[in-house]
């Protein structure tokens, strides 16, 4: 395991740790209450539709930049290019399976690059959006049974916003 892949598990064991004490542990829960309930609760308590869309809008654009300015964009671009070029070899040997077997052993060669580069912005977002959610969670079991624009659950509300979102900002901000 290289070191890249050392932090990155450092950190999500650390976020899971945190987000398991949350009720054992009342000054992490009191601090992102303290800081989320008059920013993020406020807005939900002003419109639950809108207030989500606009918290999913902001946790997306945060990620994103945080992925845009903590990756080398230039060098993802070229793993894809590169990716995108062996796939349209893999394609044309498809009745060759020594040839295929060869291009495809290549292909696996850019998994552990891509992830060392696209990993490094998890290390900054991990544990804060674990913290989100547990806070959402907590939010949403006071005021139950409601309905994100009268049919989604939080959680699927937020992910499917966040992924339009993502799919918008990754487009306008060029990202890899």
């Amino acid at each position: 395991m290289n070191k890249g892949m050392k932090v990155m598990f450092f950190v999500v064991i650390i976020s899971l740790v945190m987000g398991g004490m949350w009720n054992r542990l009342p000054f992490i829960k009191d601090t992102i209450h303290g800081v989320l309930d008059p920013t993020a609760g406020r807005l939900l308590n002003w419109n639950i539709d809108w207030g989500m869309v606009i918290i999913a809008a902001m946790i997306t654009l945060i990620t994103t930049l945080l992925q845009k300015y903590t990756t080398d964009q230039n060098l993802l671009r070229e793993i894809k290019k590169e990716q995108k070029l062996l796939q349209e070899e893999i394609n044309k040997y498809k009745n060759h399976p020594e040839k295929l077997l060869e291009l495809q052993k290549k292909q696996l060669e850019f998994i552990p690059k891509t992830m060392d580069i696209t990993m490094r912005p998890l290390i900054y977002t991990v544990i804060p959006i674990i913290l989100f959610f547990r806070w959402f969670s907590d939010y949403f079991l006071l005021h139950t049974g409601i309905k994100i624009f009268g049919f989604f659950g939080w959680i699927w509300a937020y992910l499917i916003f966040s992924i339009i979102f993502s799919m918008i900002l990754r487009k306008a901000l060029k990202v890899a």
